[in-house]
């Protein structure tokens, strides 16, 4: 017997916003990726600062990753490895809420949300505009993080609070967001890249779009490992204005901006210093973007599951 026509409960491509998706749980779902993002690679993250120092006698990572690791834990305690840990949760929840709400708003207005088309100029789009947003809100939030995970900083700042009052109080307002046309300059195309780069995997993995969990983490880790590859320059120039306060070299606090760093950075070390830090920032990166993808479109997929079953009740 032929089977009747069945039509599909839903009428829209997965990767679209549906009509039942609303923004907050939207942006609940970004919050929820950002943090797993952030916490879950957290101590390589610490080894990547402490690698990206300008005038350190020797890298921390010359042995590599692992045993880096482990000589930090071994020499200032295990809790050190996530030191600064609670300025990424206060800060990562709604700066990514905010990420993911701009990156869906600004891809719908594009068209990006057709389905059967890929649409790389929108993802590409979307991407910078999501990062301009949130990271208006999270550099304050890095900063403290960088200076919490910096050797010796325990002695200096008992909690992220007390690190936010020390700066403000001797760097001023303005040493929070120093580094935020350089973190542009690295997050922008980070992002474009990024974005670009997993819809892009994720469109020829799964054509069809539907919520697919390996197709989502692959991609994720894939498309941010190459991103943070080519964009850990402007990393090191981030780390070095996010750090300059807490420095005893007197002509690296006087740094300013993205173009005086570079000066510094190359008359110190080189071209190769401009990629200080590279491994552990994609050994991070890969995870990471990996955990966030995955996290956000599992949070989509069940806000959309709900959302339907209410609506068919």
């Amino acid at each position: 017997m032929a089977q009747p026509n069945v039509e599909p409960e839903e009428d829209y491509d997965y990767e679209s916003l549906p009509p039942n998706f609303s923004l907050l749980q939207n942006m609940t779902a970004g919050a929820f990726a950002g943090i797993a993002e952030h916490c879950a690679m957290y101590p390589i993250d610490a080894i990547k600062t402490r690698a990206q120092l300008v005038g350190a006698t020797a890298s921390p990572v010359s042995g590599g990753v692992i045993r880096a690791t482990y000589r930090m834990a071994s020499t200032e305690g295990i809790l050190s490895l996530w030191r600064g840990m609670s300025s990424v949760i206060v800060g990562a929840g709604p700066a990514h809420a905010v990420y993911f709400a701009t990156y869906e708003a600004v891809k719908h207005v594009m068209g990006g949300n057709r389905a059967g088309v890929h649409h790389p100029l929108a993802a590409a789009t979307s991407g910078a505009c999501a990062t301009i947003a949130s990271d208006a809100l999270m550099n304050p939030f890095d900063v403290i993080k960088q200076r919490m995970q910096i050797q010796n900083s325990a002695k200096m700042y008992r909690s992220m609070f007390d690190c936010a009052k020390y700066v403000y109080r001797k760097e001023g307002l303005s040493a929070f967001y120093v580094s935020y046309p350089t973190t542009l300059s690295m997050t922008v195309p980070f992002t474009a890249l990024q974005f670009l780069a997993y819809e892009s995997i994720s469109t020829h993995l799964n054509p069809v779009k539907q919520y697919d969990p390996m197709t989502h983490c692959l991609a994720g880790a894939v498309a941010g490992g190459f991103a943070a590859a080519l964009t850990t320059p402007m990393d090191v120039i981030k780390t070095m204005l996010q750090t300059r306060g807490s420095a005893a070299d007197a002509e690296l606090r006087t740094v300013n901006g993205f173009v005086s760093g570079c000066r510094l950075l190359y008359q110190r070390e080189g071209a190769r210093g401009f990629f200080k830090g590279v491994r552990p920032r994609v050994l991070t990166t890969m995870p990471s973007t990996a955990i966030c993808w995955s996290a956000y479109e599992a949070s989509k997929a069940y806000f959309i599951h709900q959302n339907n079953s209410s609506s068919a009740g």
